[in-house]
């Protein structure tokens, strides 16, 4: 297997940022990791994962749809996408690479959506594997290995040197385009430490939660179940869990005149906010349960019911650590599988 020294990471950030725009995993002030644009001298964060998914990249916060520009009774429809160049994602953890199979089963079906595709089709997606997983993790439950992660291609480290493999075509051109910095190496202390994360993972404290008890055929008794209003009871509908989620894809699309013309945008929305889904006549989910209810079910019954059996969460653990009152997916799948 091809690799570098960790020590020579800079070189080889370097190396990509000449070719292509590269996005790495840095520290913030705040002891926070995110994504940023790559400069010389930035470092890759030692922190398991970022505040934010990588799911930015291809399904942005906020985003330019369509501009139109109006005199009298001309219209002139206006494409505003820029996003043209390559650009690689490195350090994608394995439960985030994950969520693009989630996202890509949403936005790529038909119709369509050609904004995330143009963004899929430039991207390359640079895995890595976990060493020191967290206590909050559980993408083991959703048949994630966290050693082996997905993407385009995967990188792993032994404490002195990143190991690569290439999981695809798009991945192999990748490692092709360093491959001068690379050399072959020795993966006898890289499979000792891949050995000791699984035994790590075993023994983590969310290693035995199972989905064998949620799926499409679970919709009546779940949805019926009066636990959502013990569950959702303190909830306070700040959207944080759906925000952090490298899985949550809602979104509403608005038109802002400008003066002297007409945008659409996208921008996220939240299942757990008060005017999600307000319509016309008014909203069909009047109650904070019933948004509450809604989110849980779509994760764990109806995104299933209608993908063969794939959950709609990777097990990250963000929400388990973001929401201010400690309610979070684990929590849910618990309380109903003891009704």
């Amino acid at each position: 297997m091809l690799k570098i020294a960790i020590d020579s990471l800079g070189e080889l950030f370097g190396k990509i940022a000449s070719a292509q725009t590269l996005y790495i995993p840095a520290d913030r002030p705040d002891g926070e990791a995110e994504y940023r644009k790559y400069e010389p001298g930035m470092k890759l964060t030692g922190r398991l994962n970022t505040v934010r998914s990588a799911k930015d990249f291809f399904f942005p916060q906020t985003e330019s749809l369509v501009d139109f520009k109006v005199e009298g009774k001309n219209i002139e429809v206006i494409d505003p996408r820029k996003e043209c160049e390559d650009f690689v994602v490195f350090g994608v953890r394995a439960c985030d690479a994950r969520s693009f199979t989630i996202l890509d089963k949403v936005f790529l079906a038909d119709p369509v959506d050609s904004y995330y595709k143009n963004r899929r089709d430039h991207g390359t997606i640079v895995t890595m594997a976990c060493t020191r997983p967290a206590e909050t993790c559980f993408c083991g439950t959703f048949g994630i290995d966290a050693t082996a992660p997905e993407g385009d291609a995967a990188c792993f480290s032994d404490g002195e040197s990143i190991f690569f493999k290439a999981n695809n075509d798009k991945g192999q051109r990748f490692i092709d385009s360093i491959s001068s910095l690379l050399e072959e190496g020795d993966t006898a202390k890289l499979d000792e430490v891949q050995s000791k994360t699984r035994e790590i993972l075993k023994k983590l404290p969310l290693a035995a939660l199972s989905t064998e008890n949620f799926g499409g055929d679970k919709l009546n008794e779940y949805f019926n179940s009066d636990k959502w209003g013990e569950l959702s009871e303190s909830c306070l509908g700040c959207g944080t869990c759906t925000f952090v989620c490298p899985t949550c894809q809602c979104y509403d699309i608005k038109d802002f005149d400008t003066g002297h013309g007409i945008k659409r945008f996208r921008c996220w929305d939240s299942c757990m906010y008060s005017d999600f889904t307000k319509m016309a006549h008014g909203n069909p989910r009047l109650t904070q349960l019933e948004r509450f209810r809604q989110r849980f079910m779509h994760k764990l019954v109806y995104f299933p019911k209608n993908n063969d059996g794939e959950f709609g969460c990777v097990g990250c653990g963000r929400c388990l650590s973001k929401c201010p009152i400690s309610m979070n997916i684990v929590k849910v799948m618990k309380a109903l599988e003891e009704k």
